[in-house]
């Protein structure tokens, strides 16, 4: 096939089960006969290479110029018996005139590729993850488990509030007298209104249950329309003459602390936020990735050395009814494969993070560990690095935390509108960040997995949030951290269309890590 475009190389490419560096595509597209450059290429690279280096386009190009070198005829002598060379035309550009492009392939400026700008760039340090259940998980599903890592829950975020009131036990505010002060941290166990409208909050600790009044003309009345069941708040009030309920006069949230300072790359360097691809899908979007992965082979995404993908790589198989009849790839591994083959089309010297998502091949129970072996094996063409959901990703210096976002249905569901929404889910984000948990709320539609410690608690404060799942884009700042939910790359389904989901597919957000500022690319 012709091969002038990068995108036409690097699925020809794919086709021959290899990936590319960006600088080796680019050397190929400079050659005077392309796809003579590919085939050789690949013969260089061997059978047992996943990728076709700048280094195995080189050594062809250079045995192409020496083949020609030896082919070229003698000076010859010119009317007035000076000597001058006869033109040399280079195999690997088709310049007739003294061969000035070879050397431009030989020694890239600019404008052709970046790839040895990216080596003396990049930075020593490696892609640190933290917080991945895979190979972790000891949850057997007993009532134990459960008991344990909801202590773990308790312990953890009450860590981030016991500075900020003078927090006694549920059993020790039990015995104090009528008219006291008291404050107390608990997981949100019940929230009922009386028949005046007040809220009546009931929290529990390790030691008992508490119930907390709050009046419905105080200025933080409206916080409790916040709350979700199981997450962990910090009250402070009076209690009753008859000690048996508290008056509550303030509400914390273990939250983003306000004067968080994020950290940022010391490098002009960027990172693409991307998720649910949804291969396999008859509605996935071939022409919008090819154009995304043709546009991560230019010079303006030279700064790009970073792909995090938040889950959904396929479509999966029986994830809602009738899905059967709007698959394009029917059986979950041949989905795997051909998700194999699109990544290729990124280029090589690109690091990939990815985690899996509610529509990929792993446990739907929250953490889901990483994908098993034999997907791995399919989708290691691109050395990618796989991770749970859940993880905590320090790309340059710079904490992502990426989760594929099940969690927001329920938070969209249980807050008004104007605090959680899916045409602004940045906000529903915002709620999981003040909580300190991305998935607080046991019971409803997300499943959680009983392990020895909450895996979906937010220890650390990342200066990226990535979240995806309701395939919808939006991003924002809470307390610095950048909130982003990537949209997708599936257009709209019959099953999205019955619950009147419009996605915002085909956009690829790009975040400069040493500012995190951020662009929002569409290739649809």
């Amino acid at each position: 096939m012709p091969l002038e475009t990068p995108s036409r190389i690097v699925q020809e490419l794919a086709r021959h089960g290899y990936n590319a560096e960006r600088e080796a595509v680019t050397l190929i597209a400079g050659a005077a006969d392309p796809a003579t450059a590919l085939a050789r290429a690949v013969e260089e690279a061997g059978d047992d290479a996943f990728r076709v280096t700048a280094a195995d386009v080189r050594a062809v190009l250079d045995a192409a110029r020496s083949a020609d070198a030896e082919t070229t005829p003698s000076p010859t002598a010119s009317p007035t018996g000076d000597s001058t060379p006869a033109p040399d035309p280079s195999v690997s550009s088709g310049d007739p005139g003294d061969g000035a492009a070879a050397r431009a392939i030989e020694t890239p400026d600019e404008t052709t590729g970046g790839r040895r700008r990216r080596e003396a760039n990049r930075s020593p340090v490696p892609v640190d993850i933290a917080g991945d259940i895979t190979g972790q998980s000891t949850g057997t599903g007993e009532y134990a488990d459960f008991v344990k890592v909801f202590k773990d829950r308790y312990e953890r975020l009450s860590s981030h509030l016991r500075g900020r009131v003078n927090h006694r036990p549920a059993e020790a505010i039990q015995r104090m007298s009528g008219g006291s002060d008291a404050a107390m941290i608990g997981l949100v166990n019940d929230i009922r209104s009386t028949a005046s409208g007040h809220w009546l909050v009931e929290l529990e600790d390790t030691t008992g249950t508490f119930p907390c009044l709050v009046m419905k003309d105080r200025d933080f009345a409206s916080q409790v329309d916040e709350l979700l069941m199981d997450e962990c708040i910090a009250v402070e009030g009076t209690l009753a003459d008859d000690s048996g309920i508290m008056f509550v006069d303030s509400m914390h949230f273990p939250d983003v602390p306000r004067t968080h300072a994020p950290n940022t790359a010391d490098r002009h360097v960027q990172a693409a936020l991307i998720s649910d691809v949804h291969v396999g899908s008859q509605e996935f979007m071939a022409d919008a990735w090819t154009n995304f992965t043709d546009w991560l082979h230019t010079e303006e995404a030279h700064a790009v050395e970073y792909l995090l993908i938040a889950g959904d790589m396929v479509e999966g198989v029986g994830v809602y009814p009738n899905q059967d009849e709007e698959l394009d790839i029917i059986d979950i591994y041949d989905q795997y494969e051909r998700f194999s083959e699109y990544l290729k089309q990124v280029p090589g010297d690109i690091e990939i993070v990815m985690i899996p998502g509610n529509h990929d091949a792993v446990r739907l129970a929250e953490p889901q560990p990483g994908f098993d072996e034999t997907l791995r094996d399919i989708m290691d063409v691109h050395d990618a690095r796989i991770s749970g959901n859940p993880s905590l990703v320090t790309v340059e210096g710079v904490k992502v935390l990426m989760y594929h976002g099940v969690s927001l249905d329920e938070v969209i569901a249980e807050l008004p509108e104007e605090k959680a929404s899916y045409d602004e889910p940045h906000k529903a984000m915002y709620q999981l960040l003040k909580k300190r948990h991305v998935a607080p709320q046991y019971g409803g539609h997300l499943r959680l997995a009983p392990e020895e410690k909450d895996y979906l608690v937010v220890d650390d404060v990342p200066d990226i949030f990535h979240t995806g799942h309701v395939h919808k884009l939006g991003w924002g700042k809470y307390h610095n951290v950048l909130a982003v939910n990537s949209g997708c790359w599936q257009s709209q389904t019959d099953f999205q269309k019955s619950v009147n989901i419009d996605p915002d597919a085909g956009y690829a957000p790009i975040v400069d890590l040493d500012t995190l500022d951020m662009t929002v690319r569409k290739f649809a």
